[in-house]
């Protein structure tokens, strides 16, 4: 059996351990250990990665991140910030048909900005938002709908722990994929109100009604977030306006988040030392996912599955956009049998090589090169070129050709092709990564096993599971029409990098 057979076995295997509910990061660390021993014919290469990649995966300085957006979370939660998130969106849009469940979604929307985990956000706002759903007669399955697609915004708008993980994976720049998340997840966030606002006409029943707010406690319930509002703009206008790198951003983040609830009342010692505690709990688990798939991508990087992988989809005639739609068709399935940081951990370090050597005409050298010269131009640099140089360029432009280095030389401007591929690969990598994690959150609300299905319906024993699922195929829809449109249209996610 060849190395590549190898490594090609190991999927199925790996999937049976899941199957037999084997925790998914120690099923992908015995998949790799195991094929490891089998491609080197013993186990002492095996045992030694053991101890390399536990350093060289836990000595990464970008992976301190984690823990720190995980305690913010813990202590926004702490000092009220869903509670008031939420009395804010209600207040304004309560007495409207579906304005309730309008609120959750807005309220999801600002509590995943200062939280950057879809559990924690569905979990934190399901107990916050599910009894005045309930008390105003919202229908059971429409109110853990709203709530679970609501938990879904927690990791697409930044901060987002899986967007760190990819960051790392794919070698990219955190702040840019901050920076690209934020629109998407602002189009989740009304996408899931239009779908709102459309079930509630075709299922009036679905929803009751409550009596509208005054002016004046409604402009006190909003100056009431300020909290979140200075959190966010510290952390992410902090890290995009280059303050501070991701990792010191998260950790002002912590302490900002902490300083407020200890000012709120919400943190005493005790609490404290449960945000300590349940922090050290969850980062234990994520790193040891970390790890496991470390484990298990070095095996694969062995037995050089992704590389023939790559090889093999660059030599056929397959358009790259087919290709995207069926690695996210993939992670579409995926996601009804494991969590997003698990799919993303496993399957980045596979399909990312595949995604990178296709030709998505992110980039258009000419274009770039030509963009650049008119910059240069309006900014001045063409005082003291010569007439006739400047001549020669504005002919070039005009007739769509490529400006020789040379001439463009003469105004500052030395665009090469390999800068011009360089930043079309760090496009395509940051597109994809915004794309992938769309679809991984669809996945956890998908039925019949979305994570988030089943963490909001066990809050609400009474709702069966089925009505849940019914009420959420809208959201799946708004979803899918979502990354259709971010594939077609790749500038609404760079706008905000290039």
């Amino acid at each position: 059996m060849t190395n590549i057979e190898i490594g090609l076995w190991s999927f199925p295997a790996l999937l049976l351990l899941i199957f037999l509910r084997v925790p998914i990061g120690l099923a992908m660390f015995l998949a790799g250990f195991v094929g490891l021993g089998i491609i080197n014919d013993g186990w002492h290469i095996a045992l030694a990665r053991l101890k390399t990649e536990t350093y060289t995966t836990f000595s990464s300085y970008s992976l301190s991140i984690v823990p720190m957006f995980l305690l913010m979370g813990h202590f926004a939660t702490l000092g009220g910030m869903s509670q008031s998130l939420f009395k804010a969106a209600e207040s304004w849009l309560g007495h409207r048909r579906g304005g309730v469940a309008m609120a959750a979604i807005g309220a999801c929307a600002g509590f995943g900005a200062i939280c950057g985990s879809s559990l924690a956000t569905a979990a934190t706002m399901g107990r916050v938002a599910l009894p005045e759903l309930r008390r105003y007669g919202y229908s059971g399955g429409f109110s853990t709908a709203t709530l679970a697609a609501g938990g879904t915004l927690g990791i697409l708008i930044p901060p987002s722990v899986v967007l760190v993980i990819y960051a790392i994976l794919a070698e990219q720049n955190i702040a840019k994929l901050f920076a690209a998340a934020i629109v998407p997840g602002i189009l989740a966030a009304i996408g899931y109100i239009i779908v709102i606002s459309i079930y509630v006409r075709l299922f009036p029943k679905s929803a009751g009604t409550r009596p509208p707010v005054p002016m004046a406690e409604r402009f006190r319930a909003v100056f009431n977030v300020w909290p979140v509002l200075l959190v966010f703009g510290l952390v992410v206008g902090g890290i995009y306006g280059g303050l501070f790198t991701p990792t010191e951003g998260a950790a002002v983040g912590a302490l900002g988040t902490g300083i407020i609830a200890l000012f709120n009342g919400g943190l005493t010692w005790k609490s404290l030392l449960g945000s300590f505690t349940a922090t050290a709990r969850s980062t234990a688990m994520i790193f040891f996912i970390v790890l496991g798939a470390a484990f298990y991508n070095g095996f694969l990087a062995v037995s050089q599955v992704p590389q023939t992988a790559a090889s093999w989809v660059a030599e056929q005639s397959y358009s790259p956009y087919t290709v995207l739609l069926i690695i996210l068709v993939f992670y579409l399935l995926l996601g009804c049998l494991m969590d997003s940081l698990s799919m993303i951990l496993l399957t980045i370090p596979i399909f990312y090589p595949i995604i990178s050597v296709l030709d998505f005409g992110m980039v258009d050298f000419v274009s770039m090169q030509h963009d650049m010269i008119r910059d240069a131009i309006a900014s001045g640099a063409a005082q003291g070129v010569a007439q006739d140089v400047m001549d020669q360029i504005n002919a070039l432009m005009a007739a769509g050709q490529e400006v020789p280095r040379q001439l463009s030389g003469e105004l500052g401007v030395r665009l090469t092709e390999m800068r011009a591929n360089a930043l079309g690969m760090e496009y395509t990598a940051i597109w994809f990564g915004i794309l992938v994690l769309i679809v991984v959150e669809t996945g956890l609300i998908t039925p019949p096993v979305g994570m988030i299905l089943f963490i909001i319906n066990a809050m609400d024993k009474q709702t069966p599971i089925v009505e849940t699922y019914k009420a959420v195929m809208f959201f799946i829809t708004s979803d899918l029409i979502r990354v259709a449109l971010l594939v077609a249209f790749p500038a609404i996610t760079l706008f905000l990098i290039t």
